[in-house]
């Protein structure tokens, strides 16, 4: 059996403004998605260490939740669902946005526990014993070096969530693979212009992995 294959770089290239325009929108939904996430981390990391038994459970069952169902379920939920229980439709761009934020905020809280956790107890004992309350204690002496630990984690989960909303040309965003789709629909040049979208997500993926390598070895996060 004979396989014609013949790749056309005039036309991947050629894709290339058509597809730029999607870069500002996966971005926005990725960090956007983020910085809600990490508070969301924060707070249900801290509830899952908690020593309230029905605190600490239902920190557990959101991070079950959101960690155990495929983030392109819930940003069809979200979408889709949440507005028939609501009775008003919701925008593409804030159930993406809601679907990282949600989503990484589960993973982000399995890290803050870790973090908090790696954090020798004598240090809280010696932070007591010199005055300090538990408040001021986890603040000013276990938050900074817990959260030093999290960063190449947190930094390996930005990744995955900017991965991630290549599955949201589902509900019509227009980020990259979205822009990909218009743009083949006209011109039937599936290959290279996915060719090129894949080229496009690793540029910005291997940016970020290269600023926290850079971090590393400068010392500023680990131990």
């Amino acid at each position: 059996m004979d396989v014609n294959f013949q790749f056309d770089w005039s036309a991947a290239f050629g894709s290339i403004p058509y597809l730029l325009p999607g870069i500002p929108w996966t971005l926005l939904i990725s960090f956007g998605g983020l910085a809600f996430g990490f508070f969301i981390g924060i707070f249900f990391g801290l509830l899952r260490i908690s020593r309230v038994p029905l605190l600490r459970w239902l920190a557990i069952f959101y991070i079950e939740v959101f960690r155990g169902t495929p983030i392109l379920v819930q940003v069809l939920f979200i979408f889709y669902g949440l507005p028939q229980l609501l009775g008003s439709p919701i925008n593409a761009l804030v159930a993406g946005i809601a679907a990282i934020a949600v989503n990484s905020g589960a993973y982000i809280s399995e890290i803050v526990r870790g973090g908090v956790q790696s954090i020798e107890r004598g240090q809280r004992e010696a932070s007591l014993s010199l005055g300090l309350s538990r408040p001021q204690a986890f603040r000013y002496v276990i938050w900074p070096q817990a959260f030093r630990r999290m960063i190449p984690s947190l930094g390996n989960q930005g990744i995955i969530s900017i991965k991630d909303t290549s599955l949201f040309s589902v509900i019509g965003v227009g980020e990259l693979v979205r822009q990909g789709q218009i743009y083949i629909s006209t011109t039937f040049t599936a290959l290279e212009v996915y060719f090129m979208v894949a080229l496009m997500y690793l540029a910005i993926t291997w940016t970020l992995s290269i600023l926290l390598r850079q971090l590393e070895r400068r010392g500023l996060v680990g131990q």
